[in-house]
């Protein structure tokens, strides 16, 4: 099959890189800069060289092995890939294929790995799963300890093989990964064809391909100083050179890039999974910064070409976080994980009956009672835990408290200054919507907190303070262990400053305390009861539409609880504040809509018990959650999923669990990719 390539020009605009969740990292050392960057080969390009692709397998026509196939001329908007990058003494076609299996939850439209076998630099790459590429692999069994790979995943439109990365200039000297976006690719792509330059693909990264064959004269920091001056927009690279076989080159702009040092060896990725096997050394790339991967070590320039010193972290994980250790989906695993992420988020933060965050917070006890206010920021998942805390910090502090949606909150005119704590929460730290609401907030002169699961990542090098959650890595695209991590951070937050504030109501401060400690228990007794919630998900499993309600704290369990959902099964559900039924929603409620009630015993539950026989009234199948030895709830409700008993203030904690596990078990049943759901990505670091 032939397709003309050339002729297309549609955007496609490129994947943007995440990079997950780790914790527990503390310093090591500090890794030295170097001198200038120099080419073993003279690298002028020679205009009007005929040069024919070498690679196999998707490119050359593989049997078996789709060439193209376009989608028509479609903007495609890929918002998170991965990238993954090697050289050392390993079989390189291994760490790759090895590095985006560990990755492959960030983008599964295609992928494609390049190797330099020490003459050419062999390109292979296939759309499907990183399984269908190591089929064609398997077969052409390339050689070398030196390459590069990336998984693409696409929102719609442009799933090709000849746009799956890694991406070449036509003569295949430089060959590279990129995640992000390049906002001037139309006249960087007309300005190179004019000289030239032809083009096979529908990408952005094909033009910076070409572009840095164009500039290069012999000396790549100079090249690549130049590479980003013409560069506007996002961007993570991971570059090889076919003349030099000693080095991989990075550059970070906007999208996040982690360095893997070894013994003999260097890695480059999107997530640390991906390179935990090897190493767990790592260090992270800011914007503007160029790096040189080499068996040797690794160094690093400025934007203007300067060595700098870098600080390298050590990753405290075992490589066993980051695996499925028997369970058939990570999302499960994860599920089963939170009885600890709430422990581990709790310990050594709580001190002879009272919570003590002096040892990891900077701000003192006088910049803590000059806060006037404070404002939870987040998207998703985390946007949901910040409205459970917002709760929690109107019951325990006198602070003025206001929770937005980032993408909403950038653009509003927020009365935000220097008496605001502005707390960010978001468990990769590199949401591209919240990394922008920090830049405004920060330029307001508010005092900035992060709360995050990546110690290394953007936000939390970009805010005055860091809570870090503690919860491990977490491979599901659907976050519940990051969620339980988060409201446990913050309600600890917000203990502390309440106390610190003289708010704190202290002639509860021992049982509340003496409860939250009893809460991962709490947590492990709801997932021993699994089978009952597997049961239940089957009856509803085929279910159109459901309804999920809950009143003052329970609402944003109600909202998480839909969100699943819809997340992993493609279920409408839509979440209401129960009070707010009577204005519309009810006109939906039939008999074939199930509503889901989060109905704990707490200071509203007379009102969600009267929402419930409104629902009731229309015939709808109620599906309850709610504490045990309820029997007026289990008299009302058609089907009761129970928890322990807890304070009203942590409901939250126990109500969640079973909604996570209602999700899984119907997706499940539906026969869903549960950890790769369609058309969602991890964290969407581009905008």
């Amino acid at each position: 099959m032939t397709t003309d390539l050339a002729a297309t020009s549609s955007l496609l605009v490129q994947c943007g890189l995440w990079l997950s969740a780790w914790t527990g990292c503390k310093p090591v050392d500090e890794v030295g800069g170097g001198s200038k960057l120099s080419a073993d080969a003279p690298g002028s390009r020679k205009m009007g060289q005929s040069v024919v692709l070498q690679s196999r397998g998707a490119i050359c026509g593989t049997k078996g092995t789709t060439i193209f196939r376009l989608s028509g001329n479609r903007k495609d908007e890929a918002a998170v890939c991965g990238i993954v990058g090697y050289i050392g003494y390993r079989n390189v076609c291994d760490v790759l294929l090895d590095g985006l299996k560990r990755l492959e939850y960030r983008g599964y439209d295609s992928a494609g790995i390049a190797i330099n076998d020490g003459n050419e630099i062999e390109i292979i790459k296939e759309v499907g799963k990183v399984s269908d590429l190591e089929r064609i692999v398997a077969n052409v069994a390339p050689k070398g300890n030196q390459g590069i790979g990336h998984t693409r995943w696409a929102t719609h439109g442009g799933v090709t093989t000849v746009n799956a990365h890694p991406h070449s200039d036509e003569y295949k000297r430089f060959v590279l990964a990129h995640n992000g976006i390049i906002e001037n690719y139309h006249e960087l792509k007309e300005a190179l064809a004019a000289e030239g330059f032809t083009f096979i693909s529908q990408t952005d990264t094909e033009v910076i391909a070409h572009l840095l064959s164009k500039i290069y004269d012999g000396d790549m920091l100079k090249a690549l100083t130049s590479l980003q001056d013409q560069l506007r927009g996002s961007y993570a690279l991971a570059i090889m050179d076919r003349e030099d076989k000693n080095h991989i080159y990075c550059m970070r702009k906007g999208s996040p890039l982690v360095l893997g040092i070894g013994e003999g060896e260097s890695l480059c990725a999107s997530d640390i999974p991906a390179i935990l096997p090897y190493t767990r050394k790592v260090m992270y790339m800011d914007d503007g910064e160029i790096a040189q991967l080499s068996s040797q070590g690794i160094k690093v320039w400025d934007a203007k070409g300067t060595p700098i010193q870098k600080k390298s972290f050590f990753i405290d994980w075992d490589l066993s976080m980051a695996e499925r250790g028997g369970y058939p989906h990570f999302m499960l695993k994860e599920i089963h994980e939170q009885g600890g992420v709430c422990r581990s988020t709790l310990k050594g933060r709580i001190s002879g009956g009272s919570v003590d965050l002096s040892g990891e917070l900077s701000m003192d006890e006088h910049t803590m009672i000059s806060f006037r206010a404070v404002h939870l920021i987040a998207c998703g998942t985390s946007y949901y835990a910040s409205l459970i805390a917002e709760r929690i910090f109107e019951r325990w502090t006198d602070l003025d408290v206001k929770v937005d949606i980032a993408s909403e909150y950038r653009y509003r005119d927020s009365k935000i200054t220097p008496d605001t704590l502005v707390v960010f929460v978001s468990q990769s730290g590199e949401t591209a919507d919240t990394l922008a609401a920090q830049r405004k907030a920060r330029a307001c002169g508010a005092y900035c907190l992060a709360v995050t699961n990546a110690q290394g990542s953007t936000l939390a090098r970009c805010c005055d303070d860091v809570l870090l959650l503690k919860a491990g890595p977490e491979i599901g695209v659907a976050a519940t262990k990051t969620f339980m991590g988060q409201i446990t951070a913050l309600y600890l937050l917000a203990m502390y400053i309440a106390k610190v504030r003289g708010t704190f109501p202290i002639e509860r401060e021992s049982e509340l305390i003496d409860e939250l400690l009893q809460i991962p228990y709490k947590i492990e007794t709801v997932l021993e009861r699994e089978h009952l919630i597997e049961e239940l998900a089957s009856k509803f499993a085929f279910s159109q539409n459901f309804l999920y309600l809950g009143r003052g704290i329970s609402f944003p369990v109600a909202l998480e609880g839909a969100l699943k959902l819809k997340e992993i099964s493609y279920i409408h559900a839509e979440a209401y504040a129960a009070g707010e039924m009577k204005h519309g929603p009810i006109a939906l409620i039939d008999p074939n809509v199930p509503v889901v009630v989060v109905a704990p015993k707490d200071s509203l539950y007379e009102k969600t018990l009267s929402n419930i026989q409104e629902a009731k009234a229309r015939h709808a199948p109620i599906i309850a959650v709610g504490f045990d030895g309820d029997e007026r709830l289990a008299s009302d409700a058609d089907h009761v999923l129970c928890v322990p008993p807890t304070l009203e203030e942590f409901s939250p904690f126990v109500t969640v669990v079973p909604l996570q596990l209602f999700a899984y078990h119907v997706a499940k049943k539906r026969g869903c990719e549960i950890d790769k759901p369609r058309n969602l990505a991890k964290s969407v670091t581009v905008e």
